[in-house]
């Protein structure tokens, strides 16, 4: 009986998607909403880049990029927690894809486009119950205009995937499945997955036997490093509250004080002008009498 290893790690994810195209292809054509005249017949794989957005975030994101025959670049990540920056970064990685086509003087007419493909450890749309996400640049009065150029694929794999919800599309469910239910729990691969080659391939390259014991060690440190990361991401946004709180306490504090003087000097302009219309008061009184 088989044990697996987690596909979301940097180790195993890489072997699988990194070094073998032909499972890269038939998960990005199963996942990504491609229309069947658009499908990748052959990839080329281009050297990995991803920069992390700030120190804590060197291991978390895991990315595979490739271009196929038509040019056309995919950037394909593995994020393992999300936070504020997520979708300015990948909008910053596939803008920077896009721009370096070219050289100085070259037509833009030569500009192919870039597709980016994020899966996603956690939840980071929490105003909708979808787990599916594709952007383009649309027209927003006439969605069928599009400019083409970027694209963007946000799959939450967490309790959000529904495959039910994907029931036109099952070999994206089983990919999708596949890199969410694989792991150590697992001891025989679930019938469905079984009967698809390219889905029982990826499972075997999975398998604890095929990797060596230095590999096994890395894989587990990957898991350490995550859990460290995690914890260095949620002490700053602590320490990011603790401060805010304390600023708003002082900011609190600063208004209060603004507020009491403003207070006091109407205060004292009412009692100046009170004793401004008493005289009066008094001065009429006088005259009368």
């Amino acid at each position: 009986m088989a044990r697996y290893l987690d596909p979301k790690n940097d180790l195993t994810f890489k072997r699988i998607f990194g070094e073998h195209p032909k499972l890269l292809i038939n998960f990005l054509n199963a996942v990504m909403p491609f229309e069947p005249d658009r499908m990748i017949e052959a990839i080329e794989y281009l050297p990995s880049e991803m920069l992390p957005d700030n120190p804590t975030r060197k291991y978390s994101i895991v990315d595979v990029r490739c271009r196929d025959k038509e040019g056309r670049q995919f950037i394909i990540e593995m994020q393992m927690y999300w936070d504020e920056s997520f979708t300015n970064r990948i909008v910053f990685n596939a803008g920077k894809a896009y721009v370096r086509q070219l050289e100085r003087g070259d037509d833009y007419q030569l500009l192919k486009p870039v597709y980016t493909l994020a899966i996603l450890n956690e939840n980071f749309d929490y105003k909708t119950d979808r787990f599916y996400h594709h952007y383009q640049i649309v027209n927003r009065e006439n969605t069928n205009e599009i400019i083409p150029g970027l694209e963007f694929v946000l799959v939450e794999l967490t309790d959000k995937f529904r495959p039910e919800t994907m029931s036109d599309r099952k070999l994206a469910v089983l990919w999708l499945r596949f890199l969410k239910e694989v792991g150590e729990k697992m001891r025989s691969l679930p019938p469905e997955m079984q009967e698809n080659e390219d889905i029982r391939q990826a499972a075997e390259l999975c398998e604890e036997g095929a990797f060596s014991p230095a590999e096994l060690a890395a894989y587990e440190k990957y898991w350490d490093i995550i859990s460290t990361e995690k914890s260095l991401h949620r002490g700053y946004l602590r320490k990011g509250e603790v401060i805010g709180m304390a600023k708003g306490l002082e900011q609190g504090e600063a208004e209060r004080s603004r507020l009491e003087a403003e207070l006091h000097a109407a205060q004292k302009l009412a009692e100046q002008q009170a004793a401004r219309i008493a005289d009066l008061q008094h001065q009429l009184d006088e005259r009368k009498t």
